[in-house]
């Protein structure tokens, strides 16, 4: 019978002295180093976008977008990790005077991909509802037009709305902020479906 090694744990300083010379970046959860997965030109297209359009409506209001290579931590979940765009209203507030890892986002956005939709919808949610200042989660598929918005409405309470092809915008409603799905979308390249050949047709 063949016993499986422990997995080795790991202190959040330990992590975070490792992550600044890794090739690629981790997750870190309770003493776990998660590897994270690439992203594809869709994913970082879409990134690009919506942060873009939300660094310009913001050029003179009180709040600060910050892309993947910002860490989050969540005390209560004893998790760092990478959101791919949050929003922060006011000033950030660090990680241990770290200006690499802050602690009170909004919004957050996510670009989901196939490897972790179900990461992103159950896991991460959960542990981002732990963090006070969290008000508002947006979840963009890279494969069709398609976005779900979750707002905070109460204490463990949440409101969600989608939106697909039939709606021209997307309106945040925890900071003043609303974008075509065009804009969204732009340069995206959707892959097409793919059409099962008829029967009895010569190639």
């Amino acid at each position: 019978m063949q016993i499986q090694e422990k997995p080795q744990l790991y202190t959040p300083e330990e992590y975070l002295s490792l992550e600044e010379t890794a090739e690629f970046k981790h997750d870190y959860l309770d003493g776990l180093i998660i590897p994270m997965t690439g992203g594809t030109t869709n994913h970082n297209q879409i990134a690009i976008n919506f942060s873009t359009e939300l660094n310009f409506a913001f050029k003179r209001q009180d709040y600060r977008v910050y892309m993947g290579d910002v860490r989050l931590w969540i005390p209560k979940k004893r998790m760092f990790t990478y959101p791919g765009v949050m929003v922060i209203g006011g000033a950030p507030e660090y990680y241990n005077n770290r200006t690499d890892t802050i602690t009170n986002p909004q919004v957050i956005i996510e670009v989901l991909s196939k490897s972790t939709e179900g990461y992103d919808r159950e896991d991460k949610f959960r542990a981002y509802k732990t963090i006070p200042s969290f008000q508002e989660y947006i979840l963009v598929d890279q494969t069709e037009r398609y976005v779900e918005q979750f707002v905070r409405t109460d204490v463990k309470r949440w409101s969600l709305r989608d939106y697909d092809e039939t709606d021209a915008t997307i309106a945040l409603s925890t900071v003043p902020f609303q974008m075509s799905l065009d804009d969204l979308y732009h340069k995206v390249e959707f892959e097409p479906i793919a059409r099962s050949q008829e029967s009895g047709v010569k190639s």
